[in-house]
């Protein structure tokens, strides 16, 4: 069977060799294909079985969580062709990385700030409060490490085919590093495979590895010892292992000299230790920066030793990725509060900076006891499907859509509970259609409807007074089945993707 794609204003319809239609549903907002295919099912089916063994024979993998194994790895699961997304709009969402970067600098150091926006949720969210009181005790000793790395993304979605809103922030081990480009690797392959080298200039290039591990060698060069060490904390068993792995390769093609060591926070907790002037020690290494990739969930920490060894680290003289403060400004309650009418004003100055992340921030809602918070409670339940009920957790796999939010919120609405989650917007991003291909899926894969998600990825390194380094440095791309509501790859439901950029 052969696929050609046909848009039209209602319907999109797929033709197959002998001339039958199906038609998809075009009632929402559409993207064009970015490359026209029509492939014999066999031509389809060499195709995708030549780019899995690709993508696994140049790092493209992820340890698979039904059959886990050490030697082994599968591909990470894929979009065959790159998605249309507006070139306008990618641009903008580069171009405002840094203030948002700013941004949330300032937010971290802003002791008062941060303790009003947390008050209540730390009164009935255990996690954040744990945070909340390592923050509290560092503050109350005496912060021995004033500078702080940031290696954040801001993650986004179409709102229409000429908007966009931003989905969170992430301050805590924010993934894509090396999948990102490898996403863009992929689709140049698959594209030149087609034939199709013209179109290769409307993928933009991504230099998001390169750009992370240098600032992990730029806090490393500020600590000032030589010999000092890179701590990646990880989890006990890591399945996306190459987009770890290959950020201490390639800090190592950057810097032969550079140690990066990996432990989980337990081993830091067994075998981690302060000098007398404050440096952290583990297994004789000092220790320069510590590089979250975990510990942005409450699984994370299953015994208090975790929450100790998270305490040493904040009290060391290490340069932290991200430090307590940064975690904590990441939270969802901080973006709600953030969202209110006039609260950006205390952090940005430029009026036309203001205006451009005022426009991106989705529509938000605390459910606190208090006339807004009874008002935010109710739409929720008269219409659910208009929201995404968020608590205050990193990692995908948490939220509440639909309506299951309906009745979550009935369940919990005389309880403190609620107060602990943010109701939010949901965005209506447009669609499109493609193979996603995933490990053992069909071949050939079927066309789905999917929507994407894009995360541009920054690099700050400051303390109270300064910002000694603030970059943009790259971007991922990940898309999932419309029908879906996670969309996280580690966690199962999204594939790697690039953005095909277009002019609308």
């Amino acid at each position: 069977m052969s696929y050609g794609f046909s848009f039209h204003s209602a319907t999109c319809k797929i033709k197959s060799r002998n001339n039958s239609t199906y038609t998809i549903n075009m009632s929402k907002a559409r993207l064009p294909a970015s490359v026209h295919i029509s492939l014999e099912d066999e031509e389809l089916r060499e195709l995708v079985s030549k780019t899995k063994d690709w993508a696994v024979m140049n790092g493209i993998g992820i340890r698979s969580k039904v059959n886990f194994s050490e030697d082994s790895l599968t591909f990470a699961p894929f979009v065959l062709l790159p998605t249309a997304f507006p070139r306008k709009i990618f641009h903008k969402a580069v171009e405002i990385q840094t203030t948002l970067n700013e941004l949330m600098h300032k937010v971290a150091h802003d002791e008062v700030f941060l303790r009003d926006a947390l008050k209540v949720t730390i009164q009935v969210d255990e996690f954040t409060a744990n945070l909340y009181k390592i923050w509290e005790e560092v503050l109350k000793e005496g912060i021995n490490q004033p500078i702080s790395l940031g290696l954040v993304r801001n993650d986004l979605m179409l709102d229409s085919l000429d908007t966009w809103k931003q989905v969170e922030f992430n301050t805590i081990a924010a993934g894509f590093g090396w999948l990102g480009p490898a996403s863009l690797a992929i689709n140049k392959f698959v594209l030149e495979e087609l034939g199709h080298y013209d179109k290769l200039r409307n993928l933009p290039e991504n230099n998001a590895l390169a750009g992370i591990v240098t600032g992990l060698l730029e806090a490393w060069t500020i600590y000032s010892d030589p010999k000092a060490a890179i701590l990646m904390i990880i989890e006990d068993v890591t399945y996306n292992i190459c987009d770890q792995r290959f950020h201490e390769f390639e800090l190592k093609k950057m810097n032969p000299e550079v140690k990066m060591i990996r432990r989980t926070l337990t081993e830091v907790h067994d075998r981690g230790r302060l000098s007398e002037d404050k440096q952290l020690v583990i297994d004789n290494f000092v220790v320069s920066v510590v590089y979250y990739r975990s510990g942005y969930s409450p699984v994370q920490y299953p015994t208090q030793n975790e929450w100790q060894a998270r305490l040493l680290i904040e009290k060391s003289r290490a340069i932290k990725c991200p430090s307590i403060q940064y975690h904590l400004a990441g939270t969802k309650k901080v973006q709600q509060v953030l969202a209110m009418p006039g609260v950006l004003k205390r952090f940005v100055s430029d009026t036309k900076d203001l205006e451009h992340v005022r426009d991106i921030f989705a529509e938000m809602h605390a459910l606190e006891f208090d006339e807004l918070g009874e008002k935010a409670v109710q739409m929720a339940i008269d219409n659910p499907e208009r929201f995404v009920l968020k608590p205050q957790r990193e990692g995908g796999g948490n939220n509440i859509y639909s309506s299951e939010v309906r009745e979550a919120i009935l369940k919990m609405r005389d309880s403190k509970e609620r107060t602990a989650w943010i109701l939010m917007e949901k965005i209506n991003s447009p669609i499109s259609v493609g193979y996603m291909v995933r490990p053992g899926g069909p071949n050939p894969p079927p066309l789905v409807e999917m929507i994407s998600e894009l995360g541009i990825f920054g690099m700050i390194i400051g303390d109270y007074h300064k910002i000694m380094v603030n970059r943009q440095v790259g971007h991922m791309f990940r898309t999932k089945v419309s029908t879906a509501n996670e969309g996280g790859v580690a966690a199962g439901s999204g594939a790697l993707d690039s953005p095909y950029l277009i002019d609308l």
